[in-house]
């Protein structure tokens, strides 16, 4: 209870000082249970949600139109973490092979890195794409599979890129576990597991990570595990207790109750707005993360002091995505969108709007695949960002 009370108290403290993101009618909705241990949840527009049960050896399939229930893949290998490429290519952490692995759309395999240096991998846990291409994958050693032996001396933090060369980025952590990218993709989050700590580098040069920061602590004994990050930069981390919600700056803004501890979480729906999560109770649960009440575009917090435009969320995206700016007074705006040749094809926005923050919904279902623009001018302020669609 002293736990507990001390839990509140923080969250409570540090909601006075910045606004969460989970809207306060947002429900828990359990979706389906009886699983041996659920983690890796990733969606699909065309498939639904897929995640990992890594002691049944199974990935299921979960059908948003009826909720039915099917094995995507009978024998995964004890997957853990799974995550889309550039190309729509399912990519999966396996355990049991100690391997990071690309099933392609025929159904088939493909290994991608199971060494570095020749030597085996500990237990590739969780992994998140870059825009580029390139795989960042975390190699925590506390999965090596029954009577095997560990061959790396260290936990680390690796990425692959487009040609397949695995690079070592980090050995300093003792287990880490959940991986993600900023908005924007300048930082890279990892938390290290047992110690329930996130840590924050700068990406250089889009291949390495430099200067590592502690960036905050969950206030609860237990572990962290995966971690997935919103269009606004927030990171949502689970763990004890539930989901854990903290600012780009490490505030912690809220905490989603989950029944036991949360394995992982991952964003879904056509909007990307629901986070579906993964359980240590043996299920599987989503919150809607969008004011039931609320179906104005502009959000009506505290009026910014800069124009700035984000990077759109999620990207790559098919075929909704999120464009967020921000605007510190009113005038005319346009948001506009180009194709890759420089072509504008659509307006977004084009009309005289007041201060404030606004998110812009983007569906790219009449377009073909491929790079495109995005352009915001008000005032006389103009920005640009890019974002890959993918079918």
């Amino acid at each position: 209870m002293k736990k507990l009370n001390l839990i509140l108290f923080l969250l409570a403290f540090s909601l006075a000082y910045a606004q969460s993101p989970v809207p306060d009618d947002a429900e828990l909705e359990l979706l389906a249970s009886g699983f041996q241990q659920p983690e890796g949840p990733v969606w699909s527009d065309s498939l639904g949600l897929l995640f990992s049960d890594i002691k049944a050896n199974i990935l299921y399939q979960w059908s948003p139109v009826d909720s039915s229930l099917t094995q995507y893949l009978p024998h995964s290998d004890s997957s853990n973490g799974l995550t889309f490429d550039l190309q729509g290519r399912l990519i999966l952490t396996q355990m049991e092979l100690r391997r990071v692995a690309r099933q392609e759309f025929d159904g088939t395999i493909t290994p991608l890195a199971s060494t570095y240096k020749g030597k085996r991998f500990n237990s590739p846990n969780d992994v998140v794409v870059k825009s580029d291409g390139a795989i960042f994958f975390t190699d925590p050693n506390f999965n090596i599979p029954l009577g095997q032996h560990q061959e790396l001396p260290y936990a680390g933090i690796y990425r692959i890129d487009t040609s397949g060369n695995v690079t070592l980025l980090d050995s300093t952590l003792e287990l880490p576990n959940g991986i993600c990218f900023s908005p924007d993709e300048s930082k890279l989050y990892v938390n290290d597991s047992h110690k329930c700590k996130i840590y924050v580098w700068d990406v250089v040069n889009d291949s390495t990570i430099a200067d590592k920061q502690l960036l905050c602590s969950i206030p609860s004994s237990g572990y962290a595990d995966g971690m997935k990050i919103d269009s606004a930069g927030n990171i949502f981390c689970t763990g004890p207790v539930g989901v854990w919600v903290f600012s780009p700056e490490g505030t912690l803004l809220d905490t989603i109750v989950v029944p036991g501890n949360a394995s992982n979480c991952n964003w879904g729906d056509e909007d990307r707005k629901t986070l579906y999560i993964t359980a240590s109770k043996n299920n599987i649960y989503r919150i809607r993360l969008v004011p039931k009440t609320t179906t104005d575009v502009k959000d009506h917090g505290s009026i910014p002091t800069n124009f700035k435009l984000y990077q759109n969320f999620p990207n790559p995206f098919n075929p909704n995505t999120t464009i967020r700016f921000t605007l510190p007074k009113g005038g005319f705006t346009r948001l506009e969108i180009f194709n890759e040749l420089g072509n504008k094809i659509e307006d977004l926005v084009n009309k005289y709007m007041p201060s404030g923050n606004y998110n812009v919904n983007f569906n790219a279902s009449g377009y073909a695949s491929g790079i495109y623009y995005y352009k915001l001018a008000s005032s006389n302020f103009t920005s640009t960002g890019k974002m890959v669609y993918l079918k």
